[in-house]
């Protein structure tokens, strides 16, 4: 640090010229601090409860309709084949003016495309399904 004692011959009305940059730096690093302490309470300060990752155990119920595709993307209603979109459209049309609405499960190949998936989830749209669920394993254990 330095400081400026004045002039050697004992003028001391001499004006300085220079600019003393310690209060403007006292400021901003101040200003600093203060923005890296609110700004993480002002992006969360709405409490919302997250959901958490956990496996659902669902019971199959004989009412629900299980629609299987398989690696060559050919659908299955329960052990049945379905040829064309249409056929589907129409069983699933029958299905969905029961009460309560059963739920369409669908039991996708891992290595099937998602065309064949994408088939029965506009079928399910077009006849008025509002509960579609995906069947899935399990991760083994600890993995």
């Amino acid at each position: 640090m330095s400081m400026n004692v004045g002039d050697a011959n004992g003028d001391d009305d001499a004006v300085i010229s220079t600019i003393n940059t310690t209060p403007l730096v006292d400021v901003m690093l101040v200003m600093l601090i203060i923005f890296l302490i609110t700004i993480p309470v002002v992006t969360t300060s709405i409490p919302v409860v997250l959901p958490k990752e956990r496996v659902e155990v669902r019971e199959t119920k004989p009412e629900n309709v299980i629609i299987s595709v398989d690696t060559a993307n050919n659908v299955y209603w329960y052990d049945r084949k379905i040829d064309n979109v249409e056929e589907l459209v129409t069983k699933l049309k029958k299905v969905s003016k029961a009460e309560p609405q059963p739920e369409v499960q669908i039991r996708g190949d891992m290595a099937a495309r998602y065309e064949g998936v994408g088939k029965i989830l506009y079928a399910c749209q077009r006849a008025g399904i509002v509960k579609v669920a995906f069947i899935t394993e399990p991760p083994p254990l600890g993995g």
